[in-house]
């Protein structure tokens, strides 16, 4: 396996009028990694894995795919990758088995061929082989999206939101068919706007308004968060929010969850004492609510980069 980065993006940059979809973005993918680009909708997701795949062109900067330029190179991209868009965008009318051999026809190959790489994917659906694509529930669509996309067993992967309106227990399975592939030496990129599936990424960027705000490892980004955190539970919801916006050392508070998650300015204080305080602070008011420390995760991280205020989940 080579060590070249299969993926090379430097300065990406694509207006669609007066919106900016991509704004000067640059990271690298390294081989056989699982990276994840996380953010919600209007991110700038699509419009990257769109280049990427050679389906629309940059207005700056440049990409290499597998060595290849997404702009001169195309054909030869084409060819080699693997994509998943996020629309479900097989033939509704025609069978399971009937999408997979016209996608394995358009590359040459077919389904005996590749079958050894779709194997662990395909064999869940096969029993449906003469099924309408169309009549398929969500969990098996993407199923058969993905073993249409390595069916000519290309080199890297791109999944743009694959589990997007499926039930918890097919992204469950989805993702553990990715760390199949991943660990046969697949290098994959899949984007998605939901943060816990950040955590079984090797590498994820946070992505919003068309910039990357961090690039790391999860537990890495979930560190970045700047000031102490704590779960608030109980009360009134908006009471809450509108007492600790009032608090003196709020930096930010927002929902998640059943909880809040609140973030205090005191560094220098102990987590347990600043807990307290906010405890004693909050019965002040009337309010009776549970207060503790607790680790940061991704999304926490998010927030914090977005600069997301105190007043922002009112």
């Amino acid at each position: 396996m080579s060590d070249a980065p299969p993926l090379v993006v430097e300065g990406l940059t694509r207006r669609f009028g007066a919106t900016v979809a991509l704004d000067d973005v640059s990271f690298e993918v390294r081989p056989a990694e699982l990276f994840g680009l996380v953010g919600p909708d209007g991110g700038g997701k699509t419009t990257l894995f769109r280049i990427l795949t050679t389906l629309l062109l940059p207005d700056a900067g440049s990409a290499r795919v597998l060595g290849l330029d997404v702009v001169r190179d195309m054909w030869a991209i084409r060819a080699r990758v693997g994509y998943m868009p996020g629309r479900f965008s097989l033939y509704p009318d025609l069978s399971v088995e009937e999408n997979l051999r016209f996608f394995a026809s358009v590359f040459g190959t077919s389904i005996e061929e590749g079958y050894s790489i779709i194997a662990p994917i395909y064999r869940q659906i096969e029993p449906f082989r003469g099924r309408r694509a169309g009549a398929l529930s969500g969990g098996m669509k993407q199923k058969l999206a993905l073993s249409c996309a390595l069916v000519h067993r290309p080199d890297i992967l791109f999944l743009d939101e694959p589990t997007t309106g499926v039930d918890a227990v097919s992204r469950r399975e989805f993702w553990e068919l990715l760390a199949e592939l991943k660990a046969s030496g697949l290098t994959i990129v899949v984007s998605t706007p939901y943060m816990d599936e950040a955590d079984r990424c090797d590498r994820v960027a946070l992505v919003q308004l068309g910039k990357i705000l961090a690039i790391d490892v999860p537990s890495a980004i979930g560190a970045r968060f700047p000031t102490p955190l704590f779960a608030v539970r109980g009360g009134d919801r908006q009471a809450v929010i509108r007492a600790l916006r009032e608090y003196p050392h709020a930096v930010s508070v927002f929902p998640f969850g059943e909880e809040l998650h609140y973030s205090d300015a005191r560094r220098t204080s102990s987590p347990d004492r600043i807990a307290a305080d906010v405890r004693g602070y909050l019965a002040a008011k009337g309010i009776e609510a549970t207060v503790k420390p607790i680790a940061p995760g991704i999304e926490d991280t998010f927030m914090a980069l977005m600069g997301a205020p105190a007043e922002a989940a009112a």
